[in-house]
């Protein structure tokens, strides 16, 4: 009789075992295929969008006339000073392959220090494309690690009321 005991007992561990096994496979399976699937629909979305992730943190452009070629003058105010000021508005810097020309931006507000030498305020370079990145990124994480949770779990669910079927019959 006590060999009848242990014999279910063990039984039902070895299906356990087996179970646990089983979800432990499914689940690195559902892991590494919602990395891929993460990763597909984040760079679908940078490239569907044509999201510049270059130009995503952006420092003020400053002349530099060691290096660069300055292609437009322009009459500047300048706060602390009565008199307008000659600067140089737009420019090719000579180390950038793209060729591009560089501007003084409108928001950039020049101010003469106690020094007398000019400084450039740039203002509060706030750019919420980062923002909206940092969410996209964000929500795509989220809903990955909720898919595999809810995946994982119904496929327990699921070998569950399958062994407690055959154990039925």
């Amino acid at each position: 009789m006590a060999d009848g005991i242990e014999e279910p007992t063990s039984t039902v561990a070895a299906e356990n075992e087996q179970r646990q096994r089983k979800v432990r496979r499914f689940a690195g399976w559902v892991t590494a295929l919602m990395i891929v699937v993460c990763n597909a629909v984040f760079l679908l979305g940078v490239w569907g969008t044509g999201f510049n992730l270059d130009r995503l943190i952006r420092f003020p452009d400053i002349y530099n006339p060691a290096q660069d070629i300055c292609l437009r003058l322009t009459w500047h105010r300048v706060i602390g000073s009565d008199e307008p000021v000659r600067l140089c508005s737009e420019w090719v810097q000579l180390s950038d392959p793209s060729g591009q020309t560089h501007s003084f931006h409108k928001e950039t507000k020049v101010v003469q220090g106690a020094d007398g030498k000019l400084y450039f305020d740039h203002g509060a370079r706030v750019d919420y494309h980062l923002f909206v990145f940092v969410v996209f990124v964000t929500a795509v994480v989220a809903s990955g690690i909720l898919l595999q949770r809810y995946l994982i779990a119904r496929y327990r669910v699921r070998l569950e009321t399958a062994s407690s079927r055959s154990s039925r019959i």
